[in-house]
């Protein structure tokens, strides 16, 4: 009889998420221990997952017109593009915000969409 024990939970950072926030400082030390002063840009794909989150959040601001919006659409494309003019947001934006799974849409989701987003911008500024 094999018996299975339940894993605990851990918290999954993604790696994007890793790399801006570890890559924070302007210093860094190469794998020969060479220590030199290399700028750290944050990868592009921070910026754009700052915009995803944004996009969330104007999201969450209006769920009613967003919900009502996604059931009264025939088809995806029609979703996203709807959701463009309402929300105002990039095409990459819109398909976010429909790819949203309805669980997602409770305020302890949102509290944490906001505060990873609050520290992603603080990470970008620095």
């Amino acid at each position: 009889m094999t018996m299975i024990f339940a894993q605990p939970r851990r918290h999954v950072v993604p790696a994007l998420w890793r790399q801006v926030v570890r890559n924070a400082p302007l210093d860094r030390t190469d794998r020969k221990g060479d220590h030199r002063s290399v700028p750290v840009e944050p990868d592009r794909s921070a910026y754009a997952q700052l915009e995803i989150y944004e996009a969330l959040l104007t999201a969450f601001e209006r769920r009613a017109e967003v919900l009502d919006l996604v059931a009264a659409s025939p088809d995806r494309e029609t979703s996203v593009r709807r959701l463009r003019e309402l929300l105002e947001v990039t095409p990459a934006q819109a398909a976010a915000v429909l790819d949203l799974q309805l669980h997602r849409f409770t305020s302890e989701s949102r509290d944490r969409i906001a505060h990873r987003a609050d520290e992603l911008r603080s990470a970008l500024i620095r």
